[in-house]
């Protein structure tokens, strides 16, 4: 995982809504799409970005693909900035 492309995934707010509707669980994007004022389109290409950036997985069932956060990569995240500001709360001292 890249993190340029992971905070570039977290930069735009749709992407960040989006992963806040999956924190309760996997979606379809025609779930997703319903609750944005945006095209499916629009959905779809929020859904690549954040899939590319390792965020969220996708798994197929039958007709529809369930989207849900991949919860690995924002651990890693989140280890980054804690170590980050571990590190200047060190440094302060």
């Amino acid at each position: 995982m890249g993190f340029a492309e992971t905070f570039k995934a977290l930069s735009d707010p749709a992407r960040r809504e989006i992963l806040n509707l999956l924190k309760g669980g996997s979606l379809t994007a025609g779930e997703l799409s319903g609750k944005f004022d945006m095209t499916a389109a629009t959905v779809s290409y929020h859904l690549a970005q954040l899939k590319k950036a390792g965020l969220i997985v996708e798994r197929k069932e039958k007709n529809f693909i369930n989207y849900s956060l991949n919860a690995s990569v924002l651990e890693e995240v989140l280890l980054w900035l804690q170590d980050l500001k571990g590190a200047n709360d060190h440094e302060a001292e």
